[in-house]
């Protein structure tokens, strides 16, 4: 009788618990993407080589083909929402689109806005440089001087340790990353703080205005955004990453837009 009347107890208490998973599951974003029959992926076109416009005008880049990974493994659609970086955080939080593939470092400021996945890549911040100092600036701390005016994009990683690290110099803040290459390629700001794998292809494209300092000066990891209280969602995006990277395909895309350069010819 004690354990009929256990086992009963245990039923009774699991009930409120499937019920709650189930209420879960209904309003996840997972859950909703399949029911809609598209993935709506939210990014700011102009990070090379994450996302970028072609000659087409067409969106691509490692992001793009990973978000087209994810929709096919899914049998869904996917549609790309190209957003402002400093309004991508709110979009996402008015359902503008379900996720975030952005290149978006994980930050514990924006963690309390937004979870992630976990971390698809580990990237630097770097400093492209004015070809005026190319040979008398061998670090990124040098550039902590009055006399030097830095270059960031708003809003980004790039901009928030320029700030903390470089408090002696001027920042110059732009809206998108080629203002301001653009403002250290024509000699109007000494250096731009930014994302090594985007700075290391334009000194590559633009050897006679630029140069870089070869090695990045931190590390960051990049992670998916998603909206908060989604487990399932969570999972999904976890267990997708684990899957792609021990089947190969995260290293034939990786090949593709880090070690490969055939891309850049299609670049806007």
């Amino acid at each position: 009788m004690k354990r009929w009347f256990t086992a009963l107890l245990a039923l009774v208490l699991a009930v409120p618990a499937l019920a709650s998973d189930q209420a879960l599951w209904e309003k996840s974003t997972l859950n909703q993407i399949m029911k809609r029959g598209e993935l709506r992926v939210g990014l700011e076109a102009g990070y090379m080589p994450f996302e970028m416009r072609d000659k087409n005008g067409n969106i691509i880049g490692f992001d793009v083909d990973l978000a087209k990974k994810m929709a096919s493994v899914l049998k869904v659609k996917v549609s790309f929402v190209n957003t402002q970086w400093d309004g991508i955080i709110p979009a996402l939080l008015t359902d503008k689109f379900d996720i975030i593939m952005g290149g978006m470092t994980i930050t514990p400021e924006r963690n309390a806005q937004v979870n992630f996945s976990q971390p698809y890549i580990v990237v630097g911040q770097a400093a492209l440089l004015s070809s005026k100092l190319k040979g008398k600036i061998s670090e990124a701390r040098q550039l902590d001087d009055p006399k030097y005016t830095i270059a960031t994009k708003l809003g980004t990683s790039g901009d928030i340790t320029a700030t903390r690290m470089m408090t002696r110099a001027r920042i110059k803040r732009f809206e998108t990353e080629a203002d301001a290459a653009l403002e250290v390629k024509n000699g109007r700001a000494d250096a731009f703080i930014y994302d090594f794998p985007f700075l290391a292809i334009y000194a590559n494209q633009y050897p006679e205005g630029v140069s870089l300092l070869p090695e990045p000066f931190t590390k960051e990891a990049l992670g998916w955004a998603f909206r908060k209280g989604d487990p399932d969602f969570e999972n999904w995006l976890n267990n997708f990453l684990l899957s792609i990277k021990n089947d190969g395909t995260y290293d034939v895309l990786y090949q593709r837009w880090f070690q490969g350069t055939a891309w850049l010819k299609n670049v806007q």
